[in-house]
């Protein structure tokens, strides 16, 4: 009888206070397992801003690790899906599908250690910015020092993988792929990929500060990375790792070819999406930016 009472009120969220007196707790706060929106706005600029004050050597070491966490997510979704005898002409779609559902766990990673990533603090930093509490100054710093940061993270993972002989097989071949398709658009495509893209990691870094536990963190990282990825949308720090892999693999490109047909255009767009879409957009709704408006 004792157990089905117990039961009962686990089912309902009104009942979480008067379950905890029965099992003899004493005074209880019920607090909601997700913030509001702009709730999960306003603690988004704070961390910007937490950020952006930090030392530059704090910067760039929390940015090295962040890169480094971006390439072991992105390692383990090139190995598992590449690694299907057949698989990229047998059935793309179900390689695509792997990558996507493995590649979050990188952004999990960053958010749960404290990594610094270029394509967050592109929102996270702007936003803090537009509430006033942060100069122009401290936002150069700390998009410049987190995007070299995660160069150097990104780029020694890719070196490790090549040292290590885990690029061979079907596994260098898919680096290679990915390599030479990623920078076989035109610029302007590129660009618009890379706002759609950042719009949907800065909306996963939104939700999982939005979540007050590990599994409502999980959830809204999961989905919108599994989403761009899937996509084929282009984030700039996952291509800081992806086509230095291809690179080593043996993709018919140069430095500078990733560079200008790829890297420029993704910052450009990933720092849109940050800075424009989700800072400026959530900062107008619920910050300093729409505060002044009548209508």
């Amino acid at each position: 009888m004792k157990l089905a009472f117990v039961l009962l009120l686990a089912v309902s969220a009104e009942a979480r206070p008067a379950l905890l007196r029965f099992r003899g707790g004493g005074a209880v706060t019920d607090v909601s397992s997700v913030k509001t929106p702009k709730d999960a706005y306003l603690g988004m600029a704070a961390k910007g801003r937490d950020n952006a004050k930090m030392p530059l050597i704090k910067i760039l070491h929390q940015s090295i690790m962040g890169g480094g966490y971006v390439g072991l997510g992105g390692l383990l979704a090139t190995v598992v899906s590449g690694s299907v005898p057949g698989i990229a002409s047998s059935n793309p779609g179900m390689q695509k599908m792997i990558f996507a559902a493995l590649f979050p766990v990188n952004l999990l990673l960053i958010l749960m250690s404290g990594g610094q990533l270029f394509t967050g603090n592109s929102a996270s930093v702007a936003a803090a910015l537009y509430e006033g509490l942060i100069s122009l100054d401290d936002l150069v710093k700390s998009w410049s020092v987190s995007f070299f940061g995660n160069v150097v993270g990104c780029g020694l993972l890719a070196l490790a993988a090549q040292y290590t002989g885990i690029l061979t097989g079907g596994v260098q071949e898919l680096a290679v792929a990915t390599a030479m398709k990623k920078c076989s658009g035109a610029f302007m495509p590129t660009v618009v990929k890379a706002i759609m893209c950042n719009w949907c990691v800065c909306m996963a870094v939104f939700m999982a500060g939005a979540a007050n536990d590990l599994a409502g963190k999980m959830v809204g990282i999961w989905f919108p990375i599994s989403m761009f990825v899937a996509i084929g949308l282009e984030h700039s720090v996952a291509n800081m790792f992806l086509l230095p892999l291809g690179l080593l693999g043996g993709a018919k490109l140069s430095i500078a070819d990733t560079i200008v047909k790829n890297m420029i255009p993704a910052t450009i767009g990933n720092a849109i999406a940050g800075a424009v879409v989700v800072a400026a957009g959530y900062s107008f709704q619920f910050g300093k930016l729409g505060n002044a408006t009548k209508l």
